[in-house]
């Protein structure tokens, strides 16, 4: 599965026309609720989240690096090819998936050792845990199309933010 997301990835950024974004790329990393499980990807949060910043004047490409099931071991093992250069920020959601994997002592050591290695690229990290329980769910889980656009509405200014702090 993640053999296949890399590649996907790296042909999706390979296959965009045009010249890179000038604000450069948010990442959104994360398992089940970014990847849009259950929902279209153009759906899911970082695709609504790429369009509000764009209609804010930005022009960045959010990189939805979402895969259902993941845990924070396979996120961590996944940052070089997940996280292309020009990232300024990465927007991780952890998820249950470690507790329910039986890994769940790890899970805080794991979010820490992502941070550092992405702190010594000189990109910010956004920690998002237990953001998504007060949006839409299809499922008492996985966020419906609308309660992914709202989930976005919700962080939009905090990206925003995030990202003018980086240009200091």
């Amino acid at each position: 599965m993640r053999t296949v997301f890399v590649v996907w990835t790296l042909l999706l950024l390979g296959c965009q026309s045009g010249p890179l974004p000038k604000d450069g790329f948010v990442v959104a990393l994360g398992a089940s609720i970014t990847a849009g499980y259950g929902i279209l990807p153009s759906e899911a949060y970082p695709a609504q989240l790429e369009l509000l910043l764009r209609a804010r004047g930005l022009d960045i490409r959010v990189i939805n690096a979402g895969i259902s099931g993941d845990s924070t071991d396979g996120m961590l093992g996944r940052i070089s090819t997940a996280v292309p250069e020009g990232t300024r920020l990465v927007i991780l959601q952890a998820g249950d998936n470690d507790k329910w994997k039986g890994v769940g002592a790890a899970r805080e050591q794991n979010i820490e050792r992502i941070k550092s290695r992405l702190s010594a690229r000189h990109i910010k990290v956004w920690v998002l845990i237990e953001r998504f329980r007060d949006f839409p769910r299809h499922d008492g889980v996985h966020l419906t199309a609308e309660g992914s656009r709202q989930f976005a509405e919700s962080i939009v200014e905090g990206v925003i933010g995030r990202l003018k702090s980086t240009e200091e």
